[in-house]
């Protein structure tokens, strides 16, 4: 099967882009050099191309039932121009996925990885209920993701719309380089930034001016390998890495989004009965004690004793330290805990950490 492009795909190629494969699209992985971009991003201002992601908006009068129902945070308290983090489950309290809800004075729009998409959208119509309509816009958008301590400065520029005034994890709809669109101040870095939604007829132009504007800042184009690395540095998720079907909030220290007192939502019963019976394994961050590269899959040892699995690693482009997360069985995630990285035969020193990581 061909993979698919987003419409600034002859714009990454022309930039140097190295495309890979990735999610069935083709993506630049990086373009100057991940690390290079790492730093970029954490000291001025980046711009990625994220138009893989999904968008699925739920509108109608039961809009609201519905994302009650398929997602296990409390989309009843944001109010109109929020955006909340959380997550999908399955029946028995494994992630469907975990997503973006926007609040709409009409709609919802839930912004989901590109890896799951087709999946989820599949989900959400299994489940769908009388009273509301399900529209997958993801072929129709392009989402750009302008992260960095200058940031706002870029985008203040091309906008009059005062960005200052837009909270974190709430945004608005007004135009901005001249484009309709939505500008939400939220971001995968950890880093202060804003995500950019619009129609692909707009995207070239946008990206150049917004490249135009950053020049001051050194602005680059950010491909996924630092994305990776970036997130990575806060303990920021990764579906299919740090979470699955095979795992659930709870265990990956993501209680905060699951609000039993909501009312019912699917995957509730099974996760009220993990609570009470408690955990057997929780997802912990670490850093390498010695040098050392941690990768998906390493096991992570205590006195000899195979304890967990890692399920993200890097070295972190900050501190040129080997940092990671991964699952640790009950009674042993503790910040603080010595413990040990087997990278291939040899047993290597890490500490578990409080997040971010860095």
């Amino acid at each position: 099967m061909a993979l698919k492009k987003t419409v600034l795909h002859d714009i990454h190629t022309q930039l140097g882009g190295r495309m890979v494969d990735f999610a069935g699209y083709h993506m630049p992985v990086q373009y100057s050099g991940m690390r290079a971009e790492h730093m970029r991003v954490r000291n001025t201002v980046g711009i990625f191309d994220v138009s893989h992601m999904g968008e699925i908006e739920i509108s109608g009068p039961k809009a609201i039932d519905m994302v009650q129902k398929i997602t296990v945070n409390d989309a009843a308290s944001l109010a109109v121009g929020q955006a909340q983090y959380t997550a999908m489950c399955y029946e028995n309290g494994g992630i469907v996925d975990d997503h973006l809800v926007y609040r709409f004075k009409d709609k919802f729009l839930l912004v989901v990885n590109a890896a799951n998409k087709d999946k989820d959208l599949q989900w959400i119509l299994k489940n769908k209920i009388h009273g509301c309509q399900v529209t997958d816009i993801s072929d129709q958008i392009t989402q750009l993701a302008v992260q960095g301590k200058d940031a706002e400065k870029t985008l203040q520029k091309l906008t009059e719309v005062d960005l200052n005034k837009i909270p974190f994890y709430w945004f608005t709809e007004g135009t901005l380089a001249g484009a309709s669109m939505i500008i939400s101040r939220t971001g995968y870095t950890g880093e202060p930034g804003f995500e950019l939604y619009f129609e692909n007829q707009n995207a070239e132009p946008v990206w150049k001016k917004i490249m135009e504007a950053g020049k001051e800042f050194d602005i680059e184009p950010i491909g996924l390998g630092a994305r990776d690395t970036l997130r990575l540095e806060k303990k920021m998720c990764l579906y299919g890495n740090d979470i699955d079907e095979t795992t659930n909030p709870l265990e990956a220290r993501l209680k905060w989004i699951v609000k039993f007192d909501k009312g019912d939502f699917i995957g509730r019963d099974a996760l009220l009965k993990i609570r009470e019976e408690g955990i057997n394994r929780s997802l912990i961050a670490f850093k390498m004690q010695e040098k050392g590269f941690p990768r998906q899959g390493y096991k992570i040892v205590k006195d000899g004793q195979e304890i967990g699995t890692v399920t993200s690693g890097t070295v972190s482009p900050v501190i040129n330290q080997g940092i990671g997360m991964g699952y640790v069985a009950k009674g042993f995630g503790k910040s603080g805990t010595i413990v040990q990285i087997q990278i291939r035969k040899q047993m290597t020193s890490a500490e578990i950490v409080k997040p971010p990581i860095v």
